[in-house]
């Protein structure tokens, strides 16, 4: 009897603690800054690379918690996230805490274990997400900005953790990633906007599905494929991109401009749900893209 009980509440628990550090989203930003150390780095080196995967996985599952921790209450109005750990009450918010608090130390000690700039970059991560763009996004749809930081510094802390250096090419991987969650995430917002209302969440730029919001999905998703294409002109220092491999570049942010123009037309969460996806494979493409690119130009 105990080991039947057992049985069935193991997997609770495990699938509680891959919730409250959002685990899917945890290895996706994982896989940014490893697709970032790649195209940095001239010799692979595996324990930084097991460094990097370790650690970029416990600073975004800190913040992840900290988010659910702070935001429980709202947490428990939505659709979407009433079954959270915390706002179901299989979790208390002490445990997560003391998940996110574990989750941060050892985050910023394992990132500073390869160099200093990563864990300063990586606890300047989980401080805009927990302290500044977790609050704003019940009061202003600026907080999507302010999100979009923390959101884009995966991909080039993988170069910083390859180079100790910040520069031109880090700063093209962050803003490559930092335009493209514009529209990601307003696709979020558009297909979950009832939801979200529930909750008092401001994600929409105009705050209501209209045009307008549909016009700056489409004018952001192109500011991220001019980005995306910007190393082929050689303006970028070390990091490069072949013709071909620009092409291909271009190509994939013309498919996923346009589904966003779809959205403009079509203005309904279906076209918006559609853009959320393309846009997911969009910058798992892009990466895969670069990184390949690097290794057999």
């Amino acid at each position: 009897m105990s080991r039947s009980k057992s049985a069935i509440q193991e997997p609770t628990v495990i699938s509680d603690f891959k919730e409250i550090t959002k685990m899917r989203l945890s290895l996706s930003v994982v896989f940014s800054s490893l697709a970032g150390y790649l195209l940095g780095v001239d010799v692979i080196d595996l324990k930084v690379l097991v460094l990097l995967a370790f650690g970029g996985y416990f600073m975004v599952g800190a913040s992840n918690a900290f988010n659910q921790i702070i935001e429980k209450d709202l947490d428990a109005l939505m659709d979407r996230t009433k079954n959270r750990p915390i706002p179901a009450g299989r979790m208390s918010v002490n445990t997560a805490f003391v998940i996110a608090s574990i989750f941060t130390v050892l985050g910023i000690i394992i990132l500073y274990t390869i160099n200093k700039q990563t864990a300063m970059f990586g606890a300047i991560s989980i401080f805009l997400y927990t302290c500044v763009y977790t609050p704003l996004k019940t009061k202003t749809p600026i907080s999507v900005f302010v999100g979009a930081i923390p959101g884009a510094i995966p991909f080039m802390l993988g170069w910083v953790a390859a180079t100790d250096n910040f520069g031109i090419e880090p700063g093209t991987l962050f803003a490559l990633q930092f335009f493209w969650q514009f529209p990601h995430f307003w696709a979020i917002g558009w297909f979950l906007f009832e939801d979200y209302k529930k909750g008092g969440f401001f994600m929409l730029p105009t705050g209501k599905q209209d045009r307008g919001t549909a016009v700056q999905v489409i004018m952001y998703t192109i500011w991220t494929i001019i980005v995306s294409i910007i190393p082929v002109f050689g303006f970028t220092g070390e990091l490069k991109l072949s013709i071909v491999a620009a092409v291909i570049v271009f190509l994939c942010g013309l498919f996923m401009l346009h589904y966003a123009v779809r959205l403009f037309r079509e203005m309904t969460e279906k076209a918006a749900r559609q853009l959320m996806l393309v846009s997911v494979s969009y910058i798992t493409l892009i990466q895969i893209v670069y990184v390949i690119d690097k290794f057999i130009r």
